[in-house]
């Protein structure tokens, strides 16, 4: 391996900084892959579940928001094919979201609406611009909220579970009305829930299927879908969550019984695959190659670029309480976050990716030609410890040139 790539000294950095979170008891086990100018590195600490088997370069993990990036390029590909335009009210192929009612105040009743000056557009989907989205407090908070909850619309961690079917989860959302005017709010996470749905009516193809044809098939992602077939399900890890008071790791879902072992009703776009991180390296490096993958066009340069352009406005900034939470000092594309230079991180520019609240994180490096992947499985509550950022620190630490 060249130390013109990575520092022969510093080569084990990423490697026990990921060890000592398991070695803490933070997560059972992880994955991490670093590609860079031609060579891969690939990294398996810990186990699979606490006390279980070890960890394997092939572990299957429910990548959450990592869906999001997938999702926004399986749209433009729809934009490309003509069959969806990002300016183009969605009400042609979502008529239940035709004539939306928005909320006067985000606290006040349902009935005290004012008509939405415009549609709900392909690129306010994208852009988490649509005018709903999550709002930090208890499901009572507010009206909307316990409205949201009593329509059981999955307003928290992915739940495949979840009883309704793509038309019928879009037709009680539709009678809810916004929390604000489309393109006024920058609100995580529900525009990519109603994304799929497009997605799927655009392509007259369930949701799944779209992906595996136009995305996953060329990519060569053969383990990534909604759910995980039962022959495959010795490689997927078990998922925990802190205890409240101890901070205990305790099962939140394990492998035989996992809400992801069978196909869900309502094939989430917000966070609902599962995949590898060679799989999704395959991804990362479409991505960072401008929309090819082994000769095959995937998506067109154009896409790639508005993809990764950053649509998050100083005004969108100062009047979104989600912003802070979930952004920090970063921008927004579509489905993904683009990152600054002088992050603690990168020094340039460039860099875009997301995480997973059930502990994924992804990014891709143009300037240093670079695609790194980190897989655990803990979901994210406050005062989790952020072995992502430990991840991109000592990933960037190791390079030498």
């Amino acid at each position: 391996m060249s130390t013109g790539r990575w520092s022969g000294v510093r080569l084990d950095r990423t490697h026990e900084a990921m060890t000592g979170h398991v070695e803490r008891g933070e997560v059972p086990g992880l994955v991490t892959l670093v590609a860079r100018r031609g060579e891969v590195r690939a990294d398996a600490v810990g186990a699979k579940a606490v006390g279980g088997d070890p960890m394997r370069h092939d572990t299957i993990f429910r990548i959450s928001s990592l869906t999001k990036s997938i999702a926004a390029a399986a749209a433009m590909v729809l934009v490309e094919d003509g069959r969806l335009r990002l300016d183009e009210p969605v009400d042609r192929l979502l008529p239940e979201l035709a004539d939306r009612r928005v909320l006067k105040r985000l606290d006040g009743p349902l009935e005290d609406t004012v008509p939405a000056k415009r549609p709900i557009t392909l690129r306010d989907l994208l852009t988490l611009r649509m005018g709903f989205g999550f709002v930090l407090g208890p499901p009572d908070a507010y009206p909307i909220l316990a409205a949201a909850d009593e329509q059981r619309l999955g307003m928290g961690p992915p739940k495949p579970a979840t009883p309704h079917e793509p038309d019928e989860w879009l037709r009680r959302f539709a009678t809810l009305p916004l929390m604000h005017q489309p393109g006024e709010q920058w609100m995580y996470e529900m525009g990519f829930a109603v994304l799929g749905v497009l997605v799927s009516r655009a392509s007259e193809k369930p949701l799944e299927t779209f992906l595996r044809e136009r995305i996953f098939g060329p990519l060569g992602m053969e383990d990534t879908g909604f759910h995980v077939p039962v022959e495959k399900l010795d490689r997927l890890a078990s998922l925990y969550a802190a205890a409240p008071g101890t901070g205990a790791l305790e099962l939140y879902d394990g492998v035989g019984d996992s809400q992801w072992s069978r196909p869900p009703s309502f094939p989430d776009a917000r966070g609902g695959l599962v995949s590898t991180a060679e799989d999704y390296l395959a991804f990362g490096r479409m991505m960072l190659d401008g929309g090819e993958h082994g000769g095959e066009r995937i998506l067109s340069r154009v896409s790639v670029e508005l993809m990764t352009t950053d649509y998050l406005t100083p005004e969108l900034r100062a009047t979104s309480d989600s912003v802070p939470v979930f952004l920090g000092g970063r921008g927004w594309g579509f489905g993904l976050s683009t990152i600054p230079g002088g992050d603690g991180v990168t020094a340039t520019p460039g860099r875009y990716g997301w995480e997973g609240g059930l502990g994924t994180s992804w990014s891709s490096d143009p300037n240093e030609d670079m695609v790194g992947i980190l897989m655990t499985q803990r979901l994210a509550s406050p005062g989790s410890p952020r072995i992502d950022l430990d991840f991109w620190a000592s990933v960037y630490g190791e390079l030498d040139d």
